[in-house]
């Protein structure tokens, strides 16, 4: 026997969450949300992945782009150490 969903109002039946994942609740600012849409929009990928992309960047400081704010602390901090 198959499953009948109403997808009418909005209900995809239930999520089977693949490895490695967890399913969350949080809460983003609307206007950050906004531009994670458009972004993912323009690069043919879902929001939610952009956002995991987004955040897995933040956790490696070694990928972490080099600004010249950044830069100035990797010489604080060389500086530092080598006194």
């Amino acid at each position: 026997m198959r499953n009948e969903y109403d997808f009418s109002k909005g209900k995809r039946g239930p999520a089977v969450e693949p490895p490695g994942k967890t399913r969350i609740t949080i809460m983003l600012d609307n206007d950050v949300i906004e531009a994670f849409r458009k972004r993912a929009e323009a690069r043919g990928i879902g929001y939610q992945t952009a956002i995991n992309e987004a955040l897995r960047a933040a956790l490696d400081d070694e990928n972490m782009p080099l600004t010249a704010g950044r830069l100035r602390e990797i010489l604080r901090q060389e500086l530092h150490h080598a006194n």
